[in-house]
């Protein structure tokens, strides 16, 4: 099922990265295929994309594409060093589907959620009450955490770092699957407690981990923030295309929102300081 580049075209796509190259904008007429809902994605990346279709992501990327009234074709890399070039820069691929806002290596859409990192327990043990990482009921446990992640910071300034149990953060995940094994660990009584980002612990722990309870962190005050908006990556210039994808998010943010919860990401408010209202 992997996509290739359209070769329907290839004077128009040669053209248009020689125009990208030289920092002159994109047209999206050049690039964008308008046959097919061409993605980039992660094979190996559940519970957002894989191959077999059984991410979160691949049903957005199937929402969107059908109302586009347009096939979805794949470009598959790993979503580790090099992804953006060697997919939506190379122009085999026309968006990526999750990308935080303000990345500089893309052309950011609107956002369609806002998440947040979370707090993952024993769903009947003594931290299931814990809303803060200044909770002294966290004080001298193993806790688990994405070396570098934004909480890294927060535990330091807690002083939760003595035991913490770090995982790697860049990983190619058809080899290493950091954040699959911290929970698997903390279902194993090896940590206390994990930090995770919300959109892979609410649907990992609803699908693999009953007895586990995700906190989402919205009481933290100060920095680094803990929620980020997500929105699709495209290439820099293309902004009738991002425009096109603006106005699907906007019109069918409802579809959208249920899809996601559905998945158990967690969604919260643009200010980052409640859960979103599902009404």
């Amino acid at each position: 099922m992997p996509a290739l580049a359209d070769l329907r075209r290839p004077a128009a796509c040669l053209a248009a990265l020689l125009i990208f190259g030289t920092g002159a904008p994109a047209q999206t007429s050049d690039l964008v295929s308008d046959t097919a809902f061409r993605v980039c994605a992660d094979p190996a990346n559940v519970p957002m994309s894989n191959e077999a279709g059984e991410g979160y992501e691949n049903a957005l990327a199937e929402l969107l594409a059908a109302k586009l009234e347009r096939p979805v074709q794949y470009t598959w890399y790993p979503m580790a060093t090099g992804f953006v070039r060697n997919t939506l820069q190379a122009g085999t691929c026309d968006v990526v589907m999750g990308y935080a806002q303000g990345h500089e290596m893309v052309l950011n859409t609107n956002h369609y959620m806002t998440s947040v990192y979370t707090l993952v327990v024993p769903k009947d043990g003594p931290l299931a009450g814990v809303t803060t990482l200044s909770d002294p009921a966290l004080q001298d446990l193993r806790i688990g955490v994405v070396a570098g992640s934004p909480p890294a910071t927060h535990m330091v300034r807690n002083g939760l770092i003595g035991k913490a149990r770090g995982y790697n953060l860049v990983v190619d995940r058809r080899a290493e699957s950091p954040i699959v094994d911290m929970l698997d660990d903390l279902d194993a009584g090896e940590i206390d407690a994990a930090l995770v980002w919300g959109p892979l612990a609410g649907p990992l722990v609803k699908s693999d981990h009953p007895d586990l309870a995700v906190i989402p962190l919205l009481e933290e005050t100060l920095p680094p923030r803990l929620f980020f908006r997500i929105t699709m990556g495209v290439r820099q210039g293309e902004k009738v295309w991002q425009r096109e994808l603006n106005s699907l998010i906007r019109r069918n943010q409802d579809e959208i929102d249920a899809l996601l919860r559905d998945a158990g990401v967690p969604l919260i408010n643009d200010m980052g300081d409640a859960p979103k209202d599902s009404g």
